[in-house]
């Protein structure tokens, strides 16, 4: 874990439509929910609240201070503007410290440029972006950092089973495949004729994302029919919280 992050939020009382005034004056909207409490409708500065959902994403805790009282949460919802890119609605579930929650993070390739494979003129390329894993909140980590400068041919590729967890870490998926692959080495022809044959531009970075299931904006949080609007699904949890 990284430094501890954290976001003062203040209760509201508007609603529905009445939210879009709120965020031209500047306040994201948000719920915070989990466990046996009520659900929270919250609201909190832009700028600050932006911050935090870059660098929390949903795999690290963030710690809540609501009307003086603080909560352990992990961010289960970020709802962004398809047109304007602006922060719309934010939903927090909240956390224990004992808990061990099953989340995804972010696999991070590190050494791009380095390796041998690169420097002749091979292509590194990425299949998998994201892992999910299970862990008690502080042992969390913020990525999975794997090296790619050992690559030297098309040969060499990277799995699953490089990747060195973290005390405390396990794989959510207790038989994880751990010959998956994660980054191939291509040569260029070769990667431009599986490009043309998928139909085109297949490693455009916006298209790579969709393929690998990049979040998506819900088309409105203003209904907020179940906490954290209307797509919103509860985060697995080890064990049996009683919202369940």
């Amino acid at each position: 874990m990284g430094d501890k992050l954290s976001l003062q939020l203040d209760k509201r009382e508007l609603q529905g439509k009445k939210l879009k005034k709120l965020r031209e004056q500047g306040l994201v909207p948000s719920v915070v929910y989990g466990g046996q409490d009520v659900p929270v409708s919250t609201q909190s500065p832009m700028v600050e609240t932006l911050k935090i959902a870059h660098a929390a994403g949903k795999h690290s805790p963030v710690h809540l201070t609501i009307d003086g009282k603080k909560k352990l949460a992990i961010i289960k919802d970020i709802d962004i503007d398809p047109v304007r890119h602006e922060l719309r609605h934010v939903a927090f579930h909240t956390i224990k410290q004992n808990d061990v929650i099953t989340t995804e993070v972010p696999v991070v390739l590190v050494g791009q440029g380095e390796s041998e494979a690169e420097k002749v003129g091979l292509v590194v390329l990425q299949a998998i972006e994201h892992l999910e894993v299970k862990a008690k909140p502080a042992d969390l980590p913020e990525s999975l950092e794997l090296s790619i400068a050992h690559l030297v041919s098309t040969e060499d590729k990277i799995t699953v089973g490089d990747i060195k967890l973290p005390t405390g870490v396990e794989f959510a998926d207790m038989e994880q495949d751990l010959d998956l692959v994660i980054a191939n080495v291509y040569e260029p022809s070769a990667l431009q004729a599986k490009n043309d044959a998928a139909g085109g531009d297949a490693e455009d970075e916006a298209e790579v994302e969709a393929e690998n299931g990049a979040d998506t904006p819900q088309d409105t949080q203003d209904g907020e029919s179940k906490p954290g609007g209307k797509l919103q699904d509860e985060p697995k949890q080890s064990n049996v919280d009683a919202n369940k």
